[in-house]
């Protein structure tokens, strides 16, 4: 029983093969047209302005301030005895905060004072972009076209299969 079916199968998967012919030839390109697509990509572009800060609205930054009176403090301690060595510290400390305020801060207390506002915009960037060609070839006497991902050159490689038609349609197509 296993043989049959063996000789069956085998029988089957060979009778379509037995009739195709297969061969390689080539076609003679008619024409070839380049195909785009057209895409956007958009692109962020940034740039810089300078606006006039206005007085009292500027932040301030107090590190210089702590620097200062840190350094300040500690330079006072080293001055004097008992009482006068802690006011000597006090003023050390204050002077040293507003001192280092001052130093930090200086282009923040004119009017004039200018600062950047980074400023960014998307904008659109469209590009063709090649998605393959249209080509327009010749063979056996019949034009075809096809889309590919190459341009051909003068003559397209084909792979040639030929097996009979067999009509699996009973009833012939009725003529008018």
């Amino acid at each position: 029983m296993n043989k049959r079916h063996l000789m069956l199968t085998l029988l089957l998967s060979t009778s379509s093969v037995a009739f195709a012919h297969q061969y390689d030839d080539y076609a003679q390109v008619l024409s070839t047209v380049p195909q785009y697509e057209r895409v956007n990509t958009p692109r962020e572009q940034c740039y810089s302005e300078y606006e006039p800060m206005a007085r009292g609205h500027q932040e301030r930054d107090f590190g210089g301030s702590i620097i200062g009176g840190v350094t300040g403090g500690l330079i006072g301690a080293q001055i004097g005895k008992g009482n006068g060595n802690r006011a000597a510290t006090a003023v050390g400390a204050i002077t040293g905060a507003i001192v280092g305020d001052r130093i930090q801060n200086q282009n923040r207390d004119s009017d004039d004072g200018m600062r950047e506002v980074r400023r960014c915009r998307v904008t659109e960037h469209w590009e063709n972009r090649l998605t393959g060609y249209q080509v327009t070839y010749e063979y056996a006497g019949r034009r075809y076209t096809a889309m590919l991902p190459e341009d051909p050159g003068p003559r397209l490689p084909m792979h040639v299969s030929l097996e009979p038609f067999v009509d699996r349609n009973p009833h012939p197509p009725r003529r008018w």
